[in-house]
Protein backbone atom coordinates (compact mmCIF):
# COMPACT_ATOMS: atom_id res chain seq x y z
CA UNK A 1 0.00 0.00 0.00
CA UNK A 2 1.03 3.78 -0.76
CA UNK A 3 0.50 5.56 2.10
CA UNK A 4 0.03 9.60 2.33
CA UNK A 5 0.83 11.22 5.75
CA UNK A 6 0.31 14.97 5.79
CA UNK A 7 2.81 16.95 8.22
CA UNK A 8 0.91 19.92 10.40
CA UNK A 9 -1.49 18.61 12.61
CA UNK A 10 -0.83 15.18 12.22
CA UNK A 11 3.02 14.72 12.75
CA UNK A 12 3.82 18.23 14.04
CA UNK A 13 1.85 20.01 16.21
CA UNK A 14 1.94 23.80 15.23
CA UNK A 15 -1.20 24.40 17.65
CA UNK A 16 1.42 24.53 20.59
CA UNK A 17 3.65 26.80 18.80
CA UNK A 18 0.34 29.40 17.98
CA UNK A 19 -0.03 29.56 21.66
CA UNK A 20 3.18 29.68 22.79
CA UNK A 21 3.26 32.93 20.51
CA UNK A 22 -0.16 34.32 21.05
CA UNK A 23 0.66 34.05 24.91
CA UNK A 24 3.97 35.79 24.73
CA UNK A 25 2.89 39.00 22.17
CA UNK A 26 -0.32 39.55 23.52
CA UNK A 27 -0.55 37.63 26.94
CA UNK A 28 -3.79 36.16 25.69
CA UNK A 29 -4.66 32.74 28.23
CA UNK A 30 -5.01 30.38 25.00
CA UNK A 31 -4.55 26.66 26.45
CA UNK A 32 -4.58 23.25 23.90
CA UNK A 33 -8.76 23.04 24.60
CA UNK A 34 -10.26 24.79 21.71
CA UNK A 35 -13.87 24.90 20.67
CA UNK A 36 -14.16 22.39 18.21
CA UNK A 37 -14.92 23.56 14.41
CA UNK A 38 -12.52 26.74 15.28
CA UNK A 39 -9.13 27.33 14.35
CA UNK A 40 -6.53 29.02 16.70
CA UNK A 41 -7.18 32.40 16.14
CA UNK A 42 -11.23 32.37 16.65
CA UNK A 43 -10.04 32.25 19.70
CA UNK A 44 -7.61 35.55 20.15
CA UNK A 45 -8.70 39.11 20.78
CA UNK A 46 -9.95 40.40 17.35
CA UNK A 47 -7.39 42.82 17.09
CA UNK A 48 -4.35 39.99 17.33
CA UNK A 49 -6.30 37.05 15.02
CA UNK A 50 -4.33 37.69 11.73
CA UNK A 51 -0.95 37.50 14.02
CA UNK A 52 -1.05 33.80 13.21
CA UNK A 53 -0.35 34.62 9.25
CA UNK A 54 2.73 36.71 10.27
CA UNK A 55 4.24 33.76 12.79
CA UNK A 56 3.53 31.17 10.25
CA UNK A 57 5.26 32.98 7.82
CA UNK A 58 8.38 33.43 9.76
CA UNK A 59 11.66 31.71 9.22
CA UNK A 60 12.10 29.39 12.00
CA UNK A 61 8.41 29.00 12.95
CA UNK A 62 8.27 25.13 11.60
CA UNK A 63 11.67 24.19 12.52
CA UNK A 64 11.06 23.30 16.25
CA UNK A 65 7.41 22.06 16.15
CA UNK A 66 6.69 19.33 18.95
CA UNK A 67 6.20 15.87 17.45
CA UNK A 68 2.52 14.79 17.20
CA UNK A 69 2.65 11.91 20.09
CA UNK A 70 3.40 8.15 19.23
CA UNK A 71 3.73 9.41 15.48
CA UNK A 72 7.41 8.83 14.93
CA UNK A 73 6.75 5.48 16.44
CA UNK A 74 3.30 4.35 14.41
CA UNK A 75 5.39 5.86 11.19
CA UNK A 76 7.96 3.57 11.43
CA UNK A 77 5.90 0.93 11.61
CA UNK A 78 3.71 1.55 8.81
CA UNK A 79 7.31 2.15 6.68
CA UNK A 80 8.16 -1.79 7.42
CA UNK A 81 5.44 -2.71 5.12
CA UNK A 82 4.12 0.25 3.33
CA UNK A 83 5.33 2.71 0.97
CA UNK A 84 5.16 5.81 3.24
CA UNK A 85 5.14 9.28 1.84
CA UNK A 86 5.34 12.77 4.45
CA UNK A 87 3.07 15.30 1.33
CA UNK A 88 2.83 18.51 2.74
CA UNK A 89 1.06 21.58 1.06
CA UNK A 90 4.31 24.04 1.84
CA UNK A 91 4.31 25.93 -1.33
CA UNK A 92 1.89 28.35 0.26
CA UNK A 93 4.21 29.51 3.06
CA UNK A 94 7.80 29.59 1.56
CA UNK A 95 9.78 29.74 4.35
CA UNK A 96 8.20 26.26 5.88
CA UNK A 97 10.20 24.17 2.93
CA UNK A 98 14.01 24.50 4.72
CA UNK A 99 12.08 24.06 8.08
CA UNK A 100 9.60 21.18 6.92
CA UNK A 101 12.64 19.56 5.72
CA UNK A 102 14.89 20.28 8.66
CA UNK A 103 12.27 18.83 10.72
CA UNK A 104 11.75 15.27 9.15
CA UNK A 105 15.33 15.03 9.30
CA UNK A 106 15.67 15.73 13.04
CA UNK A 107 12.29 13.39 13.75
CA UNK A 108 11.75 11.12 10.78
CA UNK A 109 15.65 10.19 9.92
CA UNK A 110 14.34 7.23 8.49
CA UNK A 111 12.16 8.98 5.72
CA UNK A 112 13.96 8.99 2.09
CA UNK A 113 14.08 12.61 0.60
CA UNK A 114 12.79 10.47 -2.73
CA UNK A 115 9.44 9.66 0.09
CA UNK A 116 8.89 13.48 0.87
CA UNK A 117 6.54 15.35 -1.45
CA UNK A 118 6.06 19.40 -0.80
CA UNK A 119 3.25 20.45 -3.49
CA UNK A 120 0.54 23.18 -2.94
CA UNK A 121 -2.29 21.00 -4.04
CA UNK A 122 -2.29 17.52 -2.77
CA UNK A 123 -2.35 15.59 -5.94
CA UNK A 124 -1.15 12.36 -5.05
CA UNK A 125 -1.96 8.66 -6.52
CA UNK A 126 -1.66 6.87 -3.48
CA UNK A 127 -4.09 4.41 -1.72
CA UNK A 128 -4.64 5.81 2.00
CA UNK A 129 -4.27 9.90 2.42
CA UNK A 130 -3.74 10.70 6.30
CA UNK A 131 -4.61 14.73 6.56
CA UNK A 132 -6.33 17.20 9.19
CA UNK A 133 -7.88 19.06 6.09
CA UNK A 134 -10.70 17.87 4.04
CA UNK A 135 -9.62 20.09 1.16
CA UNK A 136 -7.02 17.86 0.53
CA UNK A 137 -8.99 14.65 0.25
CA UNK A 138 -11.17 16.75 -2.78
CA UNK A 139 -10.02 14.76 -5.83
CA UNK A 140 -8.71 12.11 -3.84
CA UNK A 141 -10.07 8.73 -5.04
CA UNK A 142 -8.58 6.61 -1.48
CA UNK A 143 -9.22 5.94 1.50
CA UNK A 144 -9.37 9.31 3.24
CA UNK A 145 -8.32 9.36 7.17
CA UNK A 146 -8.79 12.24 8.68
CA UNK A 147 -6.93 13.11 11.69
CA UNK A 148 -8.78 14.78 14.71
CA UNK A 149 -7.61 18.35 14.87
CA UNK A 150 -10.20 21.29 16.99
CA UNK A 151 -10.78 22.74 13.55
CA UNK A 152 -12.30 19.22 12.36
CA UNK A 153 -14.18 18.12 15.57
CA UNK A 154 -17.46 18.70 14.03
CA UNK A 155 -16.95 17.11 10.25
CA UNK A 156 -19.02 13.92 10.01
CA UNK A 157 -18.61 11.63 6.79
CA UNK A 158 -15.18 10.83 7.14
CA UNK A 159 -13.08 7.91 8.35
CA UNK A 160 -11.67 9.62 11.59
CA UNK A 161 -8.75 8.83 13.73
CA UNK A 162 -8.02 10.68 17.00
CA UNK A 163 -4.35 8.57 17.67
CA UNK A 164 -1.61 7.54 16.28
CA UNK A 165 -2.58 4.09 17.50
CA UNK A 166 -5.74 4.08 15.74
CA UNK A 167 -3.78 4.23 12.49
CA UNK A 168 -1.76 1.47 12.73
CA UNK A 169 -5.00 -0.95 14.15
CA UNK A 170 -6.90 0.45 10.86
CA UNK A 171 -3.81 -0.06 8.89
CA UNK A 172 -1.64 -3.00 9.63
Amino acid sequence: MRIAIDMDEVLADPLSKFIELYNRDYDVPLDLVLEPGNEIYHHVPEHANNKWFDYINEKGFFRDLPVIEGSVEAVRKLQENHDVYIVSAAMEFRNSLEDKLDWLAEHFPFISWKNIIFCGDKIVNVDVMIDDRIKNFQGFNGRKLLFSSPHNLLLTGYERVDTWQQVLDKLL
